[in-house]
């Protein structure tokens, strides 16, 4: 079925739904570890099409209760009756309520987490209604060429422990960029890119993520040494993500930086791009504001010469919805975790799919996956709805 533009899309159900995966081996980073996979899955119907987007709940590990109170009690009030077609209206309507709550709270991340969720599903719903892809909605109607069919993805989540293992693993499934995670001192650091670089051969370009762990004088000396050792860029390098801390870094190493999984609104990603310091802008559509802000972003980057490599640390959703954004946008990379996640290659049909270095963007109307629901039933650990009356 496909709607006519002209006609109104009213919300008539809000579903959202947690899934989780435990993990029989933790994963450690530079601040905590992460001992399950989860999604935080926002369902939106009007009549007969539904839109399905993921709102980013990694840490803390309570952080889906948080979510699941805030699309209940602030988003689903202001979504029940509304027409979806109106994403820019509803995420104003949404932002206006919200972000002062967060504000006031310390903690408009979580907020602009749960506006992601939203955003993706209203978007899905779109392309759904339409009756095209995603990617071909979001691309300039007087751009020179059709989005792209698929997209360039380096491999993450590679250290600190398994390095040879994760780096060989990837090398095998054809990615040409690997990025380590770092964090947890210089000698250790040392050998986990070593590790890597010894696994994967010169061939490959290296990346590093410390995940905010170094004061700036740290961050400093392992920059250096990360140049040296020929990682080409470092992501997130200081405690706290400051722009001035982070063109000083750049200024004392020459090493080129990447960072926006921690970056709220476009105005504030618009300081990081002007910088000379950032060399690659790393929006999320799960969790720094959905589609809507990861396409600003792209378009942004490109304006500025900055690179533009959508951050995913999630799952099956928020990696296809990235894999749209860059196809419309242009992109360097997308960044793919090459652990094992059940909530990344089980829960959609179908499951997200890279080989050769790229992603496979899907044909599909909106994000082109649905919900996998026989796979999805056992991993469930929240689910509730709100219908219009």
């Amino acid at each position: 079925m496909t709607v006519p533009s002209w006609m109104p899309l009213p919300i008539d159900e809000v579903r959202v739904r947690v899934f989780e995966a435990p993990l029989p081996d933790p994963v450690r980073m530079s601040f905590a570890a992460l001992a399950s996979r989860r999604a935080c899955v926002v369902e939106i119907r009007s009549g007969d099409l539904t839109g399905i987007g993921e709102s980013w709940v990694n840490h803390p590990a309570w952080a889906w209760r948080e979510r699941v109170a805030t699309l209940e009690e602030g988003a689903v009030p202001v979504l029940l009756g509304a027409d979806a077609r109106d994403i820019g209206a509803l995420r104003r309507r949404l932002t206006a309520r919200l972000l002062p709550l967060g504000r006031q709270w310390g903690a408009p991340g979580p907020v602009w987490q749960a506006i992601s969720g939203v955003d993706m599903a209203l978007w899905d719903l779109a392309g759904k209604a339409a009756r095209r892809p995603l990617a071909a909605l979001l691309a300039a109607p007087d751009g020179p060429d059709a989005p792209l069919q698929e997209v360039p993805v380096y491999a993450s989540g590679i250290g600190p422990d398994r390095v040879e293992e994760l780096a060989e693993r990837a090398v095998a499934r054809g990615f040409r960029a690997l990025k380590v995670k770092i964090g947890f001192g210089e000698e250790r650091d040392v050998a986990i890119v070593r590790a890597a670089r010894a696994a994967a051969g010169d061939g490959v370009a290296l990346f590093a993520d410390a995940n905010q762990a170094w004061s700036v004088p740290e961050a400093v000396r392992m920059c250096a040494v990360l140049r040296d050792h020929g990682v080409q860029w470092c992501e997130e390098p200081v405690d706290g993500n400051a722009l001035a801390d982070l063109e000083h870094v750049h200024a004392e190493t020459g090493m080129p930086l990447a960072t926006g999984e921690n970056v709220y609104t476009l105005d504030a990603f618009t300081r990081y791009l002007a910088s000379p310091a950032v060399a690659h802008v790393q929006p999320d559509t799960a969790k720094t504001g959905g589609v809507t802000t990861a396409l600003a972003v792209g378009r942004a980057a490109a304006a500025h010469g900055t690179g533009f490599s959508p951050h995913c640390y999630s799952g099956a959703l928020g990696l296809t919805a990235a894999a749209h954004v860059a196809a419309a946008a242009g992109a360097a990379w997308v960044e793919l975790d090459v652990r094992d996640d059940p909530l990344r290659t089980e829960l959609t049909v179908p499951p997200p799919e890279a080989s050769g270095g790229a992603l496979r963007v899907p044909s599909g109307p909106g994000l082109g996956v649905t919900i996998d629901e026989e796979r999805a039933a056992s991993r469930t650990v929240h689910s509730a709805r709100w219908t219009a009356r």
